[in-house]
């Protein structure tokens, strides 16, 4: 991915994370970009935070709701981002998303707290 800019419009990638084993999972996210880095927004009890707390490493590409990749894959290294980091990139994907960010956030409170993390492009 040369430039994130190129990406910014789009409203998923899919991020893929690893099992113990090195399996890889990938999933669909909303995503925002700040000063060259990806940040997702999740909940602390999903599976991408469990597999990401055992590999950092990342795998993202552009895809639809379904996760249908348009793009081509990239390498990246997550950071686990620290609360006040979360709420910034909570604010910045409630612009980005507006009401349907909103509405997730209610729709998955029993999945735990908010959790971010950001994403350098290797």
């Amino acid at each position: 991915m040369k430039n994130l800019d190129e990406i910014k419009s789009e409203k998923y990638i899919s991020v893929e994370t690893y099992k113990k084993d090195g399996t890889s999972v990938k999933t669909p996210v909303w995503f925002t970009i700040k000063d060259n880095l990806v940040y997702v927004v999740t909940r602390d009890q999903t599976g991408k935070v469990k597999r990401l707390k055992n590999n950092l490493n990342v795998k993202i590409a552009t895809c639809n709701i379904k996760g249908k990749i348009k793009g081509k894959w990239d390498s990246g290294t997550v950071e686990i981002l620290d609360e006040q980091e979360t709420k910034e990139a909570v604010k910045r994907r409630d612009k980005k998303y507006g009401f349907f960010s909103k509405m997730a956030r209610f729709l998955t409170k029993n999945k735990g707290e908010l959790f971010a993390f950001s994403i350098k492009i290797d």
